[in-house]
């Protein structure tokens, strides 16, 4: 064997294993990125139900406030609405 040839082997090899190495720091990143993201989808979609609930309570206050609004009397002293 050419000495050549067993140190570009050996070169070959040590970018084999970093190339490994590379690979599954990677995979761990697109995994803990993977596991976060479906958590943050999670947390928006929970929160998007809430903001809806909460919107919907909103509007039906809302109408309330203005039902009893029109049925309160009006004080004496006010002129109509037409003045």
């Amino acid at each position: 064997m050419d000495c050549g040839n067993a140190e570009r082997d050996k070169i070959a090899m040590s970018d084999f294993k970093t190339l490994i190495d590379r690979m599954d720091r990677l995979e761990t990143r697109l995994t803990f990125q993977d596991d976060a993201i479906e958590t943050l989808n999670k947390t928006v979609t929970e929160q998007w139900i809430r903001i809806d609930a909460l919107t919907r309570q909103l509007l039906i206050f809302n109408e309330r406030l203005q039902e009893a609004e029109t049925q309160m009397p009006r004080p004496a002293n006010e002129p109509p609405p037409h003045y």
